[in-house]
């Protein structure tokens, strides 16, 4: 098998892992296959890739986009680490509120899947951070949403206390302030 999918602790959230072939002259590795992503239960194709570049201490997020164009993402850290974020904004949920953690890194290779109705946001806990992420629909600027970063009801253990922020996400509001 290509990919192992491992589900998380939130329904729909993934932690994907793909096959990586390494030898004398580097590695190779397959980061989506529409079939093997279906197998799984991740429905979609991919619309946008995206790619961000960060140093130390950028934190990114946590955005969303309300419907129409929601967006599920596939996201991984092609160079350095970020702590990634997926924060379950769905109403009716029985997990709304809740969030996931993982470490994704250039040396893991690893990848996270979030899927649509969530707030998804990264730290660059590395020198230098670069992540690509692929989404099922495209960017609107009208229809994108955040939840402020350090949300005392989230209660997310950031890696950091005083990250580095646009003055957008320093300024979205909590998750109990939202009109979702």
């Amino acid at each position: 098998m290509t990919f192992t999918f491992t589900k998380t602790s939130i329904d729909g959230v993934l932690v994907v892992n793909p096959r990586s072939f390494e030898d004398e002259r580097g590695f190779f590795m397959e980061t989506y296959a529409k079939t093997a992503f279906e197998a799984a239960g991740i429905p979609g194709e991919v619309v946008q890739l995206n790619h961000s570049r960060s140093v130390h201490g950028v934190l990114r997020g946590l955005h969303f986009q309300r419907d129409p164009y929601a967006q599920a993402k596939l996201v991984r850290c092609t160079r350095g680490e970020v702590f990634d974020v997926a924060v379950d904004i769905r109403g009716g949920s029985p997990t709304f509120g809740k969030w996931v953690s993982l470490v994704l890194s250039e040396s893991a290779r690893n990848m996270i899947y979030v899927p649509r109705g969530f707030a998804h946001g990264f730290l660059t806990t590395s020198d230098v951070a670069e992540v690509q992420y692929s989404v099922d629909n495209e960017y609107s600027p009208e229809h994108e949403g955040g939840v402020i970063w350090n949300d005392p009801d989230l209660g997310i253990p950031w890696p950091i206390s005083s990250p580095i922020l646009s003055k957008r996400d320093a300024g979205w509001p909590r998750l109990a302030q939202l009109r979702l």
